[in-house]
């Protein structure tokens, strides 16, 4: 049975790639047009399968050709699909992402069938799950969806870990659910109303997360690094310099690898700096998905750039 389950968004990405973003009503030229299979629920999904971990997603998907692919892919990825829904009256989800030469993106999300999971599906899922360790989700389905997820995880005792993308979808009432929480800059912004710069904004970040009942988060810099708080506990893993192609899915490979990592028994700081070479390899490949590095890469990657080897649990 899985250890992890993830529930979230299935979608198709359609990247458009230009040497500079458009400004507002400008018109540029492309370089060239490419498709790959996303959606953050899908993406962590595979982050977790690619560290030859069990893992199943939750989640809905259209019953078009874009729904079709979805599927065959995640199962090609070894992820457990058999709880995924298909919709015959929505299209599955997407996203039009404009990539320019700085591997800089913005996106622009249709739920479509991401829309339509169901709670009490996803609750009723979550409670036939026998061997399920951690839950997984993020943002990008309905809030009342996400929600019962948590709720129904921490009724049963399931470690809850939270990407709060995008965060202006989080309540305080969600975060109370949360075990652990996963925010990028902005997104620690927006919760906290504190822009991470330094230890001292860090820990008062961490502070208001706490006191809003989450007791463990990794607060991403970007390629600067991460502050993690674990209580009381404070620590900096710092960033690692790669060039950059493509950051789309970064935060989703970061997410899985950390979900990994705990499933292994690392502990928080550990699987964070594990999470992050995993994130640094990603981002010098293509697609969301595409991009997500297996073990073998990993571990290559490791030992070419002599970075600290945390594949093993309690080092």
């Amino acid at each position: 049975m899985a250890k992890i389950c993830v529930v979230g968004s299935i979608n198709m990405d359609i990247v458009t790639s230009v040497d500079t973003y458009p400004e507002r009503g400008q018109t540029v030229f492309g370089k060239k047009i490419m498709e790959f299979p996303g959606g953050k629920g899908a993406n962590q999904s595979i982050a977790c399968a690619r560290q030859n971990k069990a893992v199943t997603l939750i989640g809905c998907v259209g019953q078009d050709v874009h729904g079709n692919s979805l599927i065959n892919d995640l199962q090609k990825n070894h992820v457990d699909t058999s709880n995924i829904k298909r919709l015959a009256d929505s299209s599955s989800g997407q996203t039009t992402i404009i990539l320019d030469d700085e591997a800089e993106n913005t996106i622009i999300y249709v739920e479509g069938a991401n829309g339509e999971l169901d709670p009490d599906y996803v609750a009723e899922t979550i409670h036939r799950l026998e061997d399920c360790k951690i839950l997984l989700t993020q943002m990008e389905t309905p809030y009342k969806t996400v929600l019962k997820a948590m709720k129904t995880a921490k009724e049963k005792g399931i470690k809850v870990i939270l990407d709060p993308a995008p965060a202006n979808k989080v309540t305080d009432e969600m975060l109370a659910y949360a075990d652990l929480v996963l925010p990028n800059i902005h997104e620690t912004e927006e919760l906290t109303g504190i822009r991470v710069k330094d230890e001292q904004s860090a820990r008062e970040a961490a502070d208001m997360f706490r006191a809003k009942g989450v007791n463990q988060g990794v607060l991403k810099l970007g390629a600067a690094g991460s502050y993690i708080f674990d209580s009381n506990e404070l620590s900096f893993v710092e960033g690692i310099n790669v060039q950059a192609i493509d950051t789309v899915g970064a935060g989703d490979c970061f997410a899985g690898a950390l979900a990994s990592a705990l499933i292994d028994g690392l502990r928080l700081p550990e699987a964070a700096s594990y999470a992050n070479v995993v994130a640094a390899l990603k981002v010098t490949k293509h697609g969301a998905q595409a991009g997500i590095p297996k073990m073998d890469e990993i571990i290559a990657f490791t030992e070419e750039n002599n970075f600290l080897n945390y594949l093993q649990p309690n080092k």
